[in-house]
């Protein structure tokens, strides 16, 4: 009988109006057995020898009006291997159920509060969902941020005591998904990696890059400089030769080009002659 030996935490932001699970785990592919979420509906996250049936059904009960805790008791109540699962939710209204069978492997246990369920098995101690919970509560930021915030602390606890290999974060949101056609704000998952949790973080930092808007002061004009370290990453590419740091109608035409190839078009303007900072860095970095 495999466990889906794993820590998680299940939250919401109804201001935001916004559902999600952060999940990390020494099994792979976490992302595909434990987190599930339904914008306005609400979150649930099935897993130590994981039925992943609860994920569809306790959002189907929730759905239908059940509260987080009502759910649940629907959700193991017919289960005859309830013992063996763990599970957390958290409905549409921020109320929250968590969920730990006593056949669950050492350390195993949970914690809830208004609009968050943290639970774990075979983790290093008690200690990985008290940090979870505090720093759920402490971060400030948009959920994913909060979400990410929490299971960082709980991996630096010593999260799964058997090591480290898969994580993922989901979050949905109303109209959050791409070209707004979606509810799915994010879903990201590192299937397989020494440090899941860090590569994580790397996922959603690039995320921010591309799908994230920066205030005008965060605008860099394209003048010496900055057009003299654009002009070398462009001609590194193929894009552009001379490096002569004048922004004229070649370099313009040149960046249009080389912005939209790395999908950064939202973050700069070639007609204005402005690019996002923390894209310009990020740029430097890749491609120094």
């Amino acid at each position: 009988m495999l466990h889906v030996s794993t820590f998680s935490i299940v939250a919401c932001d109804l201001k935001a109006q916004a559902w999600g699970v952060a999940v990390a785990s020494k099994f792979p592919a976490v992302g595909a057995v434990v987190p599930w979420a339904v914008a306005r509906t609400g979150a649930v996250a099935t897993q130590a020898t994981a039925n992943t049936t609860f994920g569809p059904r306790g959002l189907e009960a929730m759905a239908a009006g059940l509260s987080a805790e009502s759910a649940l008791a629907k959700l193991i109540a017919g289960d005859r291997q309830r013992e063996y699962r763990q599970v957390g939710l958290v409905d549409s209204k921020g109320r929250s159920a968590s969920y730990t069978g006593k056949s669950c492997l050492e350390w195993a246990g949970g914690l809830t509060g208004p609009g968050y369920a943290i639970q774990g098995n075979i983790l290093a101690g008690p200690e990985v969902v008290r940090r979870m919970e505090h720093t759920f509560l402490s971060t400030k930021g948009e959920l994913p941020e909060r979400l990410f915030a929490a299971l960082d602390a709980g991996s630096r606890a010593g999260g799964d005591r058997r090591g480290r290999q898969s994580a993922a974060l989901l979050v949905v949101r109303p109209k959050s998904g791409y070209g707004g056609l979606n509810d799915r704000w994010m879903d990201y998952r590192v299937d397989d990696h020494l440090n899941p949790v860090a590569k994580l973080g790397e996922l959603l930092e690039l995320h921010q890059l591309y799908f994230g808007r920066s205030t005008k002061a965060q605008r860099v004009k394209l003048v010496g400089d900055v057009v003299r370290d654009l002009q070398k990453m462009m001609k590194g590419l193929g894009y552009y030769a001379p490096t002569n740091g004048k922004y004229d109608e070649a370099t313009r035409e040149a960046f249009r080009v080389f912005i939209d190839n790395e999908n950064f078009e939202e973050r700069a303007s070639p007609d204005a002659g402005w690019i996002d900072r923390p894209v310009l860095e990020y740029l430097k970095k890749k491609l120094k």
